[in-house]
């Protein structure tokens, strides 16, 4: 029987005996090992090898088969299951979360610096991330602290936004293999603008901050993109591609991209808050976000 799944293993040190330690959690979980390769740099160290599911499991024992080899794994190091089909797929779709993923801030907490209330903001921010909170009626209430900004506040903002380590890295490799990329955000258009067009995205959106007289409003204009909406667009746009969920690589760090996670092929929890990291078919516990492309098999 041809290998169904790679088991994909990565963290900052990987040494010999911890991919040996690893290769026999993975016979002892039932996985028939094929064929084996590493890759990486200086940063973090990636084991994947091609392997073939016992019978017993079905797609549903994913994610208790991922459990039972993380935790007879090695410590710091991650290993996510995943399908053969998904990695030799002719055209794949990624989608990322912005804030606190595919840059390193959460330009809320920025803008909200700028007003003083920046540990005010960030408690709330980090409620509604797990999940506390209805995430449409904390960005309101976040947003509102706003008003009176400047409308110049946008460009010192885009200023101190920095993309996580890896981030450009992981979107040329997906483009460049003709693959569709986009992200979709809670945060602001105003700010995510530069960011999209200078990476090159297929599809982005994110919120309207409203702007009247060259002075924030405390508003945002529109629909709120919210953990529903990141569901709705990455089936629209995987549509508009043609390219299947089963195809899909989600990639999110809080509770408003549970649903979109769940809905990928993959769903990736990136330095993610607990909830999430317990939900997500593979997870990322450290800062280089171009560790999804080995995951993608990209």
């Amino acid at each position: 029987m041809s290998s169904n799944v790679t088991a994909v293993s990565y963290g900052v040190n990987l040494s010999l005996p911890e991919v040996q330690l690893l290769r026999r959690s993975l016979a002892g979980a039932g996985l028939e090992i094929g064929a084996e390769s590493t890759a990486g740099d200086n940063r973090y160290s990636v084991f994947s090898a091609d392997c073939t599911l016992p019978q017993t499991v079905t797609a549903v024992g994913l994610a208790g088969l991922r459990r039972s080899i993380a935790a007879a794994g090695v410590v710091g190091v991650d290993t996510a299951i995943v399908p053969a089909a998904l990695r030799r797929a002719g055209r794949k779709f990624l989608i990322m979360d912005v804030d606190s993923t595919l840059i390193q801030q959460e330009v809320i907490e920025l803008l909200a610096a700028y007003a003083g209330k920046r540990e005010e903001v960030t408690a709330v921010t980090e409620a509604a991330m797990r999940g506390e909170l209805d995430f449409a009626q904390s960005l309101h209430a976040r947003v509102a602290v706003l008003a009176g900004l400047s409308a110049d506040v946008v460009d010192s903002v885009c200023a101190e936004v920095t993309l996580s380590d890896g981030a450009a890295e992981l979107v040329a490799a997906f483009k460049a293999a003709g693959h569709a990329v986009a992200v979709v955000s809670g945060g602001f258009n105003q700010i995510l603008r530069p960011i999209a067009e200078g990476l090159g995205l297929d599809y982005w959106i994110a919120n309207e901050l409203e702007i009247v007289d060259g002075a924030l409003t405390g508003k945002v204009l529109g629909d709120v993109v919210d953990r529903a909406a990141k569901e709705k667009y990455l089936r629209e746009w995987a549509a508009a591609e043609g390219i299947p969920m089963e195809h899909t690589i989600a990639v999110g760090d809080g509770a408003n991209d549970l649903d979109m996670l769940g809905a990928a092929g993959l769903g990736v929890a990136f330095n993610a808050k607990p909830a999430v990291r317990e939900a997500a078919d593979a997870v990322v516990n450290m800062p280089y976000l171009d560790a999804v492309r080995y995951l993608a098999g990209v």
